[in-house]
């Protein structure tokens, strides 16, 4: 039986589960996931960024993604209403739940929902964009831009989906 992890606002109204692996476990310091971040937290959202303003993610395929409960207190949050990338936050108790980056197949879900064990990290990226003499930790690669291993495993995620 494939691995579910149970995703989970802070008051446990809003559940989002996830089936198998992720396709990555991730922490982005790109500029729209900063931004992002800084607007969900003026909305009332905590914890759920590192100390660098990085964003940890764990990314699935969109058809191992279901939401399980409160779907109707999840609220859109856009940077502007022409943004590819739609992030979510739990209305109950402005939990961050995960984003939506259109026309992409997969759902980014913020690793500080999950409880228990999560999947080992596997790159930082877009670091050009941390904040200037900030000390990362060197638990994973550390890539200055998006790598190609992210395209690759984003392509490959694709391809089973298509292919089954």
């Amino acid at each position: 039986m494939a691995v579910e992890r149970l995703s989970e606002c802070d008051c446990g109204k809003v559940q989002v589960k996830a089936v198998g692996g992720p396709i990555l476990s991730c922490v982005c310091y790109c500029d729209d996931c900063q931004a992002g971040g800084r607007k969900l937290e003026e909305l009332g959202a905590r914890g759920f960024r590192d100390q660098w303003g990085g964003t940890p993610l764990l990314v699935y395929r969109d058809d191992r993604i279901e939401r399980v409960k409160g779907a109707d207190l999840l609220r859109a949050v856009k940077l502007k209403d022409d943004s590819p990338t739609t992030r979510f936050i739990a209305t109950c108790c402005n939990s961050a739940m995960y984003l939506k980056y259109r026309p992409g197949w997969w759902t980014s879900m913020y690793t500080a929902r999950f409880k228990g064990d999560v999947p080992k990290l596997q790159m930082r990226s877009q670091t050009q964009h941390a904040p200037k003499g900030a000390d990362l930790p060197r638990d994973a690669p550390i890539y200055r831009s998006f790598p190609a291993a992210l395209f690759l495993r984003l392509l490959r995620a694709r391809l089973a989906m298509v292919f089954g």
